[in-house]
């Protein structure tokens, strides 16, 4: 599927007509699909290239030794999570993957510092969590400009998220999809589901996998072409936007039977705000045709509620 492409530098370098442009077509990609194709995202092929290259090394290490960063009090939030301990919303099936976490390091006096747990660090790959650190501010970035530009599509302030994805309570989550050795009892890697926060950023997967449900109930496949990334709406989103902004259905399925034997990595920036953000359904969300679809909760209570409900937590 030609899922919608945009470019960022018509936003974040170009004049008051590109950036109206680019605003508008944004919000209409959201509206009708929910994933877009983001090209000129500031985030190099070189910074690209040497995060897989580490995460590979990790996932590469001894069964024992990833074991020894996995601290189930932290709920997969931080450092490793092992093979089959996540399942999506609504199935019993463990996902077929593992996969480690780095969130936000706080460099200013924010007091929110104390709110968030210490990043794992990786003694065996010196160089893991100082990449991983780089990768996630390249990623934020990216990620508040693309916020402002939606919030100017809705009618609000260009800095309304501004606020609350300041050291907002982002994950960058790298994913080791292991190779096929027998017959799946699936042939989904990783179930059907939409993602918690407000919108991720994905940089390309080292294999093809990724579908996403259409509105006519299909499920179609979705690459990004070189020098792109791909950006869909989460579940926050949607839910502060009374459903105008879709949280987009997608699906990570098996490879074909000749490529087995080979490894899926993919590296997805999940952008959260703080957790004391009101998800409340935004005013002008809400008219005679589309009433008020959710009850009140902050991003706190509602990352609570879904990582108890995929399993993360107890």
């Amino acid at each position: 599927m030609s899922i919608p492409s945009v470019d960022l530098a018509k936003f974040t370098e170009g004049n008051d007509s590109e950036r109206k442009s680019f605003v508008y077509e944004l919000g209409r990609a959201y509206e009708d699909v929910g994933f877009v194709a983001v090209k000129n995202h500031g985030i190099s092929d070189e910074m690209i290239a040497e995060l897989y290259q580490y995460v590979k090394e990790y996932f590469s290490l001894p069964a024992t030794v990833k074991k020894s960063y996995e601290i189930p009090e932290l709920a997969g939030q931080r450092g490793y999570t092992s093979f089959g301990r996540e399942h999506a919303k609504g199935s019993e099936a463990p996902d077929l993957k593992e996969f480690f976490q780095y969130g936000q390091t706080v460099l200013d006096n924010d007091p929110i510092k104390s709110e968030y747990p210490d990043n794992v660090q990786v003694k065996e790959i010196p160089e893991f969590s100082p990449t991983l650190l780089k990768a996630y501010q390249n990623f934020e970035k990216s990620g508040r400009a693309l916020l402002k530009a939606i919030a100017l599509y809705l009618g609000l302030d260009e800095n309304y998220f501004e606020e609350y994805v300041i050291n907002g309570n982002s994950i960058l989550r790298a994913i080791h999809y292991p190779p096929i050795t027998s017959e799946p009892k699936s042939a989904i890697r990783a179930e059907q589901h939409e993602d918690i926060n407000l919108i991720t950023l994905l940089v390309g997967a080292s294999a093809e996998g990724l579908q996403i449900l259409s509105k006519q109930g299909e499920w179609v496949g979705v690459t990004a072409l070189p020098g792109q990334i791909v950006v869909n709406v989460g579940d926050m989103l949607q839910r502060l936007t009374n459903n105008r902004l879709r949280s987009t259905t997608h699906r990570v399925v098996n490879p074909p039977r000749e490529h087995w034997g080979t490894s899926r990595f993919s590296i997805p920036f999940f952008l959260h705000p703080k957790g004391n953000m009101s998800l409340a359904c935004l005013e002008d969300c809400i008219n005679e045709e589309h009433p008020k679809a959710y009850p009140d909760t902050t991003a706190g209570e509602y990352l609570d509620e879904r990582l108890r409900e995929i399993g993360l937590k107890k």
